[in-house]
C-alpha cells in the first residue's frame, strides 16, 4: 500500500518532519463542539508482517467510540504490531507490510488518496517509556505540532492550556512552563506527552504500555486520566498488567502468536472466558 504525497500548503507531522496537506488533515479533523464524541474504528482481516514473519493474521475487531479496549496477551503476540498498524508507524519498519482494512467512521485508512501524515495526527500514540522533547520547555512540547499547523498567538496558548489540562497536569506545571519537560517526574513526563498527543487534536488514543515504566502512584494517576479521557476519545490500549486491564478497559481483546483468539466485556473475558486459552492465560497458566 502507498500513499500519495501532500502538493498542498497545510501542517507538518512532529515526528517525521513532512508536510500534511489541508484538505488530507480535514478528512479526520474533530469536531469543534465541545464534548466531542469518539470515532469508531474497524480493523476486518488485517495481516501484518515482518519480512517473511508473519505477525498479525486475519485480525477483525470493532472498536467502540468512547470507550477503552484493551489489548493483551504475552511478549509476541503482536499486540504493539497490531497498534502500530492503526497509525500506520507499522510501515516504517524496513521489509514490514500490511494488508486489510482499517477505517475510522468509514475512512480507509490505506486508501491510496490518504496521506500517512494525516493519519498520524487522526490516530495519536502515547509510547511504552516517557518521550518528552529533551531540549524543549513543558510549554513547548505541548506546543510543537499546533506550531507546525501556523498556530500562535493567545490560539496557542489556550492550545497548550487546553491540552495540559485534558491530561490533568496544568495545576503542576502552570507556573514553570519555561523549564525542561524533561525535568519532571516519570509519571508527569507521560502526562506531558499525553497533552502533547492531546495537543493535535486526534480522533483515537493508542496507549503501548503506557505505565510499564511508572511507580504505583505515577500509574493509578494515568489510569484515572484514562477514564476521563474515553468520555472524548475512543482509547486503545496495550498491556501486560491483567490487573490495569480489568480497571480501566470496557472490552478486552485476547492476542495469541498473531491471532485474536477473543474479544469482550471485560468482565466477562476475565471470569467467564469462551476459550479455553483465554481462561489459561488470564488465570496466569502461561504468558
Amino acid at each position: 500500500m502507498t500513499t500519495r504525497p501532500s502538493t498542498e500548503t497545510g501542517s507538518m507531522d512532529p515526528s517525521t518532519d513532512t508536510p500534511v496537506s489541508t484538505e488530507q488533515a480535514g478528512r479526520f479533523a474533530r469536531s469543534s463542539v465541545t464534548g466531542a464524541k469518539g470515532r469508531h474504528v474497524s480493523v476486518e482481516n488485517l495481516d501484518a508482517y515482518y519480512g517473511e514473519q508473519h505477525a498479525v493474521k486475519s485480525f477483525t475487531i470493532e472498536y467502540e467510540p468512547n470507550k477503552v479496549t484493551a489489548m493483551i496477551g504475552p511478549s509476541g503476540s503482536g499486540k504493539s504490531t497490531m497498534v502500530r498498524c492503526i497509525n500506520r508507524m507499522h510501515e516504517e519498519i524496513p521489509g514490514a507490510r500490511v494488508t486489510g482494512k482499517i477505517t475510522i467512521d468509514g475512512e480507509d485508512l490505506y486508501h491510496p488518496s490518504v496521506d500517512v501524515t494525516a493519519v498520524r495526527h487522526a490516530a495519536g500514540m502515547v509510547f511504552q517509556k516517557p518521550n518528552p522533547f529533551p531540549t524543549m520547555s513543558i510549554y513547548d512540547n505541548v506546543a510543537a505540532g499546533p506550531r507546525l499547523t501556523g498556530m500562535k498567538g493567545g490560539n496557542l496558548k489556550e492550545r497548550v492550556e487546553k491540552s495540559l489540562r485534558g491530561a490533568a497536569l496544568w495545576d503542576e506545571v502552570k507556573d514553570r512552563l519555561n523549564q525542561p519537560g524533561i525535568g519532571l517526574s516519570g509519571g508527569q513526563q507521560q502526562r506531558l506527552c499525553i497533552a502533547r498527543t492531546l495537543a493535535v487534536e486526534p480522533e483515537v488514543i493508542l496507549m503501548d504500555e503506557p505505565c510499564s515504566a511508572l511507580d504505583p502512584i505515577a500509574t493509578l494517576r494515568i489510569e484515572e486520566l484514562i477514564d476521563e479521557l474515553k468520555q472524548r476519545y475512543t482509547i486503545v490500549i496495550v498491556t501486560h498488567n491483567m490487573q490495569q486491564a480489568a480497571r480501566v478497559a470496557d472490552s478486552t481483546a485476547f492476542m495469541l502468536d498473531g491471532e485474536l483468539i477473543e474479544v469482550g466485556p471485560t468482565e466477562r473475558i476475565f471470569t467467564k472466558p469462551n476459550d479455553e486459552r483465554t481462561e489459561q492465560y488470564v488465570s496466569g497458566k502461561f504468558g
